[in-house]
């Protein structure tokens, strides 16, 4: 089962998962499977993030170019009805793996005929207020082109296929859901 098969078929945990830091203490080694730390540098986290632990952990000598998307919590949304004060992200349990799984798909892609492309992403989840970063994906590669290229495609499939719902808070008060199937 693929991950888009596998997210179109989740539903909504009964209590939110919690999972630590993966970028925690980035390291460049160069020396190291590009595949297999950017799965190790990719999941959730519910700690704040921090866009420059994630870039640093993607970087490296063979790469050029180095970019990081951020995804920051907006004052509002076209299905919010006023204000939005906060979010509150759950998770499926299965949301981590599918999120390495993602990161993975697109660092082996036949899409990279220049060579290695270091990718991570981390989502976070649980309660974040306007201003917070709720994604950040960060890409390296030898080409910036590769590399703009390659993060929009996991922020795309991120966004699209990781069984993740918010539930969003107005300034008022009300309260909606987002993203449920």
């Amino acid at each position: 089962m693929t991950a888009t098969d596998h997210a179109s078929h989740v539903t909504p945990p009964a209590r939110e998962q919690t999972t630590g830091d993966p970028v925690a203490s980035p390291v460049a080694d160069s020396t190291a499977d590009p595949i297999a730390d950017s799965t190790e540098r990719s999941g959730l986290s519910t700690a704040p993030l921090d866009p420059a632990a994630v870039e640093a952990s993607v970087l490296s000598p063979s790469c050029g170019a180095a970019l990081t998307f951020s995804g920051v919590v907006r004052d509002h949304d076209p299905e919010a009805t006023g204000t939005v004060a906060s979010l509150d992200y759950t998770a499926h349990p299965d949301a981590e793996s599918i999120v390495r799984s993602i990161v993975e798909h697109h660092a082996r892609g036949p899409e990279h005929p220049d060579g290695e492309v270091r990718i991570a992403a981390v989502h976070r989840i649980g309660h974040l207020t306007v201003g917070e970063l709720a994604l950040v994906v960060s890409v390296a590669s030898a080409h910036r082109a590769e590399a703009f290229d390659t993060c929009r495609a996991v922020v795309e499939d991120i966004k699209a296929e990781v069984p993740i719902w918010k539930r969003q808070q107005t300034q008022t008060g009300e309260a909606h859901w987002v993203g449920l199937p």
